[in-house]
Protein backbone atom coordinates (compact mmCIF):
# COMPACT_ATOMS: atom_id res chain seq x y z
CA UNK A 1 0.00 0.00 0.00
CA UNK A 2 1.78 3.24 -0.84
CA UNK A 3 1.48 6.00 1.39
CA UNK A 4 0.90 9.73 0.45
CA UNK A 5 4.28 11.72 1.04
CA UNK A 6 4.26 15.19 2.25
CA UNK A 7 6.27 17.03 0.41
CA UNK A 8 8.65 19.68 2.61
CA UNK A 9 8.83 19.92 6.20
CA UNK A 10 6.46 18.92 9.07
CA UNK A 11 6.23 18.75 12.86
CA UNK A 12 4.23 17.06 15.21
CA UNK A 13 1.98 18.99 17.57
CA UNK A 14 0.72 17.11 20.98
CA UNK A 15 -1.73 18.62 22.95
CA UNK A 16 0.35 17.42 25.75
CA UNK A 17 2.97 14.86 27.28
CA UNK A 18 2.68 11.68 25.89
CA UNK A 19 3.48 8.21 26.75
CA UNK A 20 6.13 6.84 24.21
CA UNK A 21 5.80 2.04 24.65
CA UNK A 22 8.90 0.66 23.31
CA UNK A 23 8.51 -3.32 23.18
CA UNK A 24 9.44 -6.11 20.94
CA UNK A 25 10.98 -9.49 21.56
CA UNK A 26 13.95 -11.56 20.23
CA UNK A 27 14.02 -15.55 18.59
CA UNK A 28 17.00 -16.48 20.49
CA UNK A 29 15.97 -20.16 18.92
CA UNK A 30 14.36 -19.37 15.41
CA UNK A 31 14.15 -22.80 14.82
CA UNK A 32 11.35 -23.12 17.69
CA UNK A 33 9.39 -21.80 15.26
CA UNK A 34 5.92 -22.83 16.69
CA UNK A 35 6.71 -21.25 20.17
CA UNK A 36 8.08 -17.73 18.18
CA UNK A 37 4.75 -17.85 16.26
CA UNK A 38 2.33 -18.25 18.96
CA UNK A 39 3.97 -15.39 20.76
CA UNK A 40 4.34 -12.89 18.01
CA UNK A 41 0.95 -13.40 17.22
CA UNK A 42 -0.92 -11.83 20.58
CA UNK A 43 0.54 -8.44 18.92
CA UNK A 44 -1.29 -8.37 16.08
CA UNK A 45 -4.79 -9.03 17.99
CA UNK A 46 -3.48 -6.58 20.53
CA UNK A 47 -3.17 -3.49 17.88
CA UNK A 48 -6.76 -4.50 16.50
CA UNK A 49 -8.41 -3.95 19.87
CA UNK A 50 -6.47 -0.95 20.58
CA UNK A 51 -7.17 0.72 16.98
CA UNK A 52 -11.07 -0.51 17.45
CA UNK A 53 -11.42 1.00 21.41
CA UNK A 54 -9.78 4.62 21.16
CA UNK A 55 -10.83 5.24 25.04
CA UNK A 56 -7.93 2.78 25.40
CA UNK A 57 -5.58 5.83 25.62
CA UNK A 58 -3.18 4.62 22.46
CA UNK A 59 -2.86 7.12 19.93
CA UNK A 60 -0.74 5.19 17.47
CA UNK A 61 1.99 3.01 16.57
CA UNK A 62 4.68 1.92 14.24
CA UNK A 63 5.78 -1.56 13.95
CA UNK A 64 9.43 -3.29 12.28
CA UNK A 65 9.52 -7.09 12.21
CA UNK A 66 13.10 -9.61 12.09
CA UNK A 67 14.47 -11.49 14.10
CA UNK A 68 14.19 -9.01 17.03
CA UNK A 69 10.68 -6.69 16.40
CA UNK A 70 10.18 -3.23 17.64
CA UNK A 71 7.07 -1.62 18.27
CA UNK A 72 6.92 1.90 18.86
CA UNK A 73 3.79 2.73 20.51
CA UNK A 74 2.47 6.52 21.84
CA UNK A 75 -0.17 6.87 24.46
CA UNK A 76 -2.22 9.80 26.06
CA UNK A 77 -0.78 8.67 29.93
CA UNK A 78 1.31 5.75 31.63
CA UNK A 79 -2.05 4.87 33.88
CA UNK A 80 -3.80 4.30 30.00
CA UNK A 81 -1.13 1.85 29.30
CA UNK A 82 -1.18 0.14 32.83
CA UNK A 83 -4.68 -0.14 32.57
CA UNK A 84 -4.49 -1.96 29.64
CA UNK A 85 -2.30 -4.20 30.29
CA UNK A 86 -3.89 -5.40 33.56
CA UNK A 87 -7.32 -5.32 31.75
CA UNK A 88 -8.95 -8.98 32.02
CA UNK A 89 -11.24 -8.48 29.35
CA UNK A 90 -8.39 -6.88 26.74
CA UNK A 91 -5.87 -8.90 24.96
CA UNK A 92 -2.85 -8.43 26.66
CA UNK A 93 -3.27 -10.46 29.69
CA UNK A 94 -4.08 -13.95 29.21
CA UNK A 95 -0.84 -13.96 26.52
CA UNK A 96 1.70 -12.65 28.82
CA UNK A 97 0.18 -14.61 31.29
CA UNK A 98 0.74 -17.66 29.13
CA UNK A 99 4.52 -16.84 27.94
CA UNK A 100 5.13 -16.19 31.56
CA UNK A 101 4.11 -19.87 32.49
CA UNK A 102 5.30 -21.27 29.09
CA UNK A 103 8.24 -19.55 27.50
CA UNK A 104 9.65 -17.44 30.03
CA UNK A 105 12.91 -18.61 31.51
CA UNK A 106 13.97 -21.16 28.29
CA UNK A 107 15.75 -18.86 26.76
CA UNK A 108 13.60 -19.60 23.29
CA UNK A 109 12.24 -16.19 23.19
CA UNK A 110 13.30 -12.81 24.82
CA UNK A 111 10.35 -9.95 25.37
CA UNK A 112 11.49 -6.19 26.34
CA UNK A 113 10.03 -2.87 26.63
CA UNK A 114 10.54 0.51 27.55
CA UNK A 115 8.46 3.07 28.99
CA UNK A 116 9.02 7.16 28.64
CA UNK A 117 6.71 9.79 29.80
CA UNK A 118 8.18 13.07 28.03
CA UNK A 119 6.29 16.24 28.79
CA UNK A 120 5.28 18.27 25.91
CA UNK A 121 8.43 20.81 26.78
CA UNK A 122 10.49 17.10 26.46
CA UNK A 123 9.51 16.90 22.92
CA UNK A 124 10.61 18.07 19.37
CA UNK A 125 9.97 16.59 15.80
CA UNK A 126 10.75 17.42 11.91
CA UNK A 127 9.73 14.76 9.11
CA UNK A 128 10.97 16.53 5.81
CA UNK A 129 9.36 14.32 2.37
CA UNK A 130 7.75 11.86 4.70
CA UNK A 131 4.38 9.81 4.84
CA UNK A 132 3.06 10.77 8.37
CA UNK A 133 4.73 9.18 10.83
CA UNK A 134 6.00 8.53 14.23
CA UNK A 135 4.29 11.13 16.66
CA UNK A 136 3.01 13.86 14.29
CA UNK A 137 1.08 11.17 12.68
CA UNK A 138 -0.06 9.64 16.29
CA UNK A 139 -0.93 13.55 17.31
CA UNK A 140 -1.01 16.57 14.80
CA UNK A 141 0.80 16.48 11.32
CA UNK A 142 1.49 20.36 10.74
CA UNK A 143 3.25 21.73 8.44
CA UNK A 144 7.22 23.65 10.04
CA UNK A 145 5.83 27.61 9.91
CA UNK A 146 8.01 30.30 10.43
CA UNK A 147 9.42 30.15 13.90
CA UNK A 148 9.44 26.72 14.14
CA UNK A 149 12.44 26.51 11.30
CA UNK A 150 14.83 25.06 13.31
CA UNK A 151 14.96 22.18 16.23
CA UNK A 152 16.04 25.22 18.81
CA UNK A 153 12.73 27.31 18.09
CA UNK A 154 10.42 24.25 18.13
CA UNK A 155 11.82 23.00 21.61
CA UNK A 156 11.72 27.04 22.65
CA UNK A 157 7.96 26.69 21.53
CA UNK A 158 6.69 23.21 22.97
CA UNK A 159 8.22 25.47 26.45
CA UNK A 160 6.56 28.69 25.86
CA UNK A 161 3.28 27.29 24.94
CA UNK A 162 3.37 25.77 28.47
CA UNK A 163 2.00 22.27 26.59
CA UNK A 164 3.12 19.99 29.77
Amino acid sequence: MALEVFPGRFTAQPEGGVTVFLIGMRANRWWKLGSVMRVAAAMPRMLRYLAANPESGMLGFHQWLGRTTILVSYWRSPEDLMRFAADRDAPHLAPWRDFMKTVSGTGDIGVWHETYSVPASGMEAVYNGMPAFGLAKATAHVPVKGGLNTARQRWAHASADGRE
